[in-house]
């Protein structure tokens, strides 16, 4: 990489018990300086790999709880106190191996127009193969190439814009990207997704467990987000918590209140719960010839519908979560922001 661009880009990585996916992302930064490796509590050796490496390495204590953003924060505060003339940085997760081609690509783009906040490029999975979970993801992380309204925990970020709205919402246990993108985008910044290669990502997802926790993240991402950003429309916070309290609350709930009344009063009640989970195959249906319209493989198509659907579930505990921390006034309290093994 030319040492012109290096000089005015910095890397902020971050982890927790990453292992191997730690030491593989570490050698993709490789030759690029300065970097910070931010550590939240790990008992894996992450720390010392990091430093071993030539990273500078920034260790979270706790409490506070420990946060992705909050490890952002702490690792943008460190690079640009030790290296101020930074005009660029990458966020970068522990579990990704950035790809060689990046920087370059991506400096390119944001010295090109002034008001461009950040760009990503194309995520890819490791291993999609090796399980459902792992290829959901990897469709997960397809964006569409263009003007972003949003952006995910890998970037090259523009320094300027990055001071101008004070970084990451630390207190957020998910959803803070999508958070400092609306932000952004509020101050008139610009986010772009462009059509590079930008890392390889490894959920290392193989149990269903996991899924279900990270599913729950979500749904705690999407109702605080829907309450910070109550206005938004792009995308619609509001619109997707209503949704997730259709699907994943209210609906599940009357299915179960028939089905008690089946049982335990008239069994008439037998098809007013028949009628209630005929919209559940009925959407799953419409979903995955949508995704097939869109060039999916049949079984891709019906597993991202089904999952999409499944998913409501764990997403309305997580908006429960919300509602319970709220009210008893306290950090949220719902699963580790690393899905884990």
């Amino acid at each position: 990489m030319p040492a012109a661009v290096t000089a005015n880009v910095g890397i902020v990585i971050i982890g927790r018990n990453e292992g191997a996916r730690l030491a593989r992302c570490l050698a993709s930064t490789r030759g690029m300086t300065p970097r910070v490796y931010v550590d939240s509590g790990s008992a894996d050796g992450s720390v010392l790999l990091s430093r071993e490496a030539g990273a500078i390495v920034v260790e979270l204590s706790s409490p506070p709880p420990y946060t992705a953003a909050r490890a952002r924060n702490a690792g943008l505060a460190r690079l640009l106190a030790d290296y101020p003339q930074l005009e660029f940085v990458q966020t970068l997760d522990g579990d990704c191996e950035l790809d060689p081609q990046w920087i370059v690509n991506a400096i390119g783009e944001l010295q090109g127009e002034p008001r461009l906040a950040l760009v990503f490029g194309r995520l890819r999975e490791r291993e999609p193969q090796r399980s459902l979970y792992n290829a959901l993801c990897d469709q997960e992380w397809q964006r569409p190439v263009g003007e972003a309204s949003g952006v995910g925990g890998n970037a090259l970020f523009r320094v300027e814009a990055l001071r101008e709205v004070g970084c990451y919402s630390a207190a957020m246990i998910a959803g803070e990207e999508m958070d400092l993108a609306l932000r952004l985008r509020a101050r008139g910044w610009k986010l772009r997704s462009i059509a590079t290669d930008m890392a390889l990502h490894d959920a290392d997802m193989t149990r269903f467990a996991q899924w279900w926790r990270r599913a729950r993240r979500s749904g705690h991402a999407c109702a605080e987000l829907a309450l910070l950003h109550p206005s938004a429309r792009d995308p619609d916070w509001t619109a997707a918590r209503r949704r997730i309290v259709l699907w994943g609350g209210a609906m599940p709930l009357a299915l179960l209140l028939a089905t008690a009344g089946a049982l335990l009063l008239d069994p008439r009640w037998w098809l007013l719960a028949a009628l209630l989970l005929l919209p559940w195959p009925v959407n799953v249906l419409r979903l995955a010839r949508r995704e097939q319209r869109r060039g999916r493989g049949p079984r891709l198509g019906w597993a991202l519908a089904g999952f999409w659907m499944l998913a409501k579930l764990p997403e309305m505990l997580g908006v429960l979560d919300l509602v319970r921390n709220r009210l008893l006034r306290r950090d949220s309290q719902l699963i580790e922001w690393r899905v884990g093994k």
